[in-house]
């Protein structure tokens, strides 16, 4: 049964060709129609099929579409063409420290990070202890969020995403800023997810990271997939390509998907 499906998916995004540098001089320019628009093309006809309980890597250069990928999956933005199934809900983290406000405390960060995802007020409660004990986070809690060194919001964003125990887990560079500990249980918790049948998408430019946590991986250049496969096998075809310094931009999968 497939988790999450992509058929023929674009997004294509509209940027100004010039600087805009006010809010007043993009209304002026707009009345008068002198705003001349370039249209980027973030992704571009991808098709794919996740299919519950896969653990799936996600690589590429910075810019391919990745992140843009999982946003689409986390139904923060629209396609432009094509159609996104999810099945189940979903925890993501997109982005480092995404959704968690600076000046609250880790603990009413954990409640409204919560609130966000559908849960309760008296659920989100009843699992802090855990969620507190996993990031090892016990004597900052109750400070604001602006005082965290990046590892620490790291641990606390990544405990409570994974303890809402969702169907799939969005996970964007989270585990590349923790110390060694903190990725250990990282792997752990998601082999666990694994075990239970959860689907997690983990996007990484570690490719050692991508071959101990997946099982398959897909690379994406330029908004297409070039290579869909097991983990070892598209990690080594990246790898090669990259150590080459290739200028040619490797071929696109036949359809979006290998």
């Amino acid at each position: 049964m497939a988790a999450i499906l992509l058929e023929k998916v674009s997004v294509r995004y509209r940027i100004p060709r010039e600087r805009i540098r006010s809010l007043k001089e993009y209304a002026i320019r707009s009345l008068k129609r002198r705003i001349v628009y370039d249209d980027f093309e973030a992704l571009r006809d991808v098709s794919l099929e996740i299919q519950a309980g896969e653990t799936l890597g996600l690589i590429g250069r910075n810019g391919a579409g990745k992140s843009t990928l999982l946003r689409l999956i986390a139904r923060v933005i629209q396609p432009t063409a094509g159609r996104v199934v999810v099945a189940g809900t979903t925890a993501p983290l997109l982005e480092l420290g995404l959704g968690l406000h600076g000046e609250l405390t880790g603990r009413e960060n954990v409640l409204l990070q919560g609130t966000l995802l559908g849960f309760s007020r008296a659920e989100m409660k009843r699992r802090m202890d855990g969620i507190i004990a996993f990031a090892e986070l016990e004597e900052f809690i109750d400070a604001p969020i602006r005082t965290y060194s990046t590892g620490m919001v790291a641990r606390l964003a990544f405990s409570v995403a994974t303890d809402l125990d969702p169907d799939i887990l969005l996970v964007d560079e989270a585990l590349a800023v923790g110390d060694e500990r903190f990725q250990i249980k990282c792997h752990d918790r998601m082999e666990a997810f694994r075990q239970a049948g959860k689907t997690v998408l983990l996007v990484s430019h570690a490719m050692a990271q991508v071959r101990d946590n997946c099982r398959r991986a897909v690379w994406i250049h330029g908004g297409r997939v070039v290579r869909d496969g097991s983990a070892a096998e598209v990690t080594e075809a990246y790898h090669l390509w990259s150590v080459e310094l290739a200028l040619a931009a490797p071929v696109p999968a036949a359809g979006g998907s290998a």
